[in-house]
């Protein structure tokens, strides 16, 4: 039986970090943004490569869907799904998903802002992903009685370890601490789009350190993350804390 983990996050949200850092254990398979093709495709949202990445991906909505849903491509016992909420504008959510073991990587909008900031010369509220990370928490921890794992990207950067010791356990899953490090460069289960996104994880071979200051945005930056505040700090209030557990 295939262990299947989706994690919702938005985007410059250390998500391929992450990706790296389950696909460094031997029995996980990891899958990168397998709604990006769908996504692009319905609302031709005006991203880098955005033809090449249509024609790289299957983009049925409801085929994805389906493997998704599925045993591991490599018959991995787990499966490390790396989502992206602001995708999901097609006709599958969440809880199309029951089977499967959801968490969300949250980060401080700010930072977010800044970071994609560099990679976009135009961003919007909904492209950081907050206010669907939001709603799909509520949705899993009403079907669930509980609340879903949450962690915050700085909590994994304050003390990588110890931030994940605790995300594994709340998947209830084995900690590995192989996931402490990956080989640099580009890897094979990157999307196509690695070659414009990944440039700063392709250089590293683990999570680095937590940034002392918060960036400085310009009015229209600014304007983005202070309409993600509130649903940032609503999650943030659930999170997993390296510093709760003696990070």
């Amino acid at each position: 039986m295939t262990i299947r983990i989706a994690m919702w996050s938005g985007p410059r949200n250390l998500s391929t970090a992450m990706m790296r850092s389950f696909g460094s254990r031997a029995d996980t398979f990891v899958s990168d943004e397998p709604f990006y093709g769908a996504y692009l495709k319905s609302t031709r949202d005006p991203q880098p490569m955005i033809d090449e990445i249509i024609a790289d991906m299957d983009c049925d909505w409801e085929s994805v869907k389906n493997a998704q849903n599925g045993r591991a491509p490599d018959e991995s016992p787990i499966w490390y799904q790396k989502h992206m909420p602001h995708h999901m504008e097609g006709p599958v959510d969440i809880t199309d998903f029951p089977d499967t073991r959801h968490a969300f990587l949250i980060r401080d909008p700010v930072r977010v802002a800044a970071s994609y900031a560099n990679k976009r010369a135009e961003i919007r509220q909904k492209h950081l992903g907050v206010t669907r990370q939001r709603e799909y928490f509520e949705k899993v921890a009403d079907q669930a009685g509980k609340a879903p794992p949450v962690i915050d990207s700085h909590d994994i950067l304050l003390n990588p370890p110890v931030a994940l010791k605790g995300l594994c356990g709340a998947l209830e899953i084995d900690y590995d601490p192989a996931m402490l490090s990956w080989e640099k460069g580009p890897h094979e289960e990157d999307g196509v789009w690695g070659s414009h996104w990944y440039d700063k994880v392709n250089a590293s071979t683990g999570f680095g350190c937590a940034p002392d200051s918060m960036p400085e945005l310009d009015e229209a930056y600014r304007k983005v993350a202070d309409e993600c505040r509130a649903d940032y700090e609503f999650l943030s209030q659930f999170a997993i804390s390296s510093k709760d557990r003696g990070g």
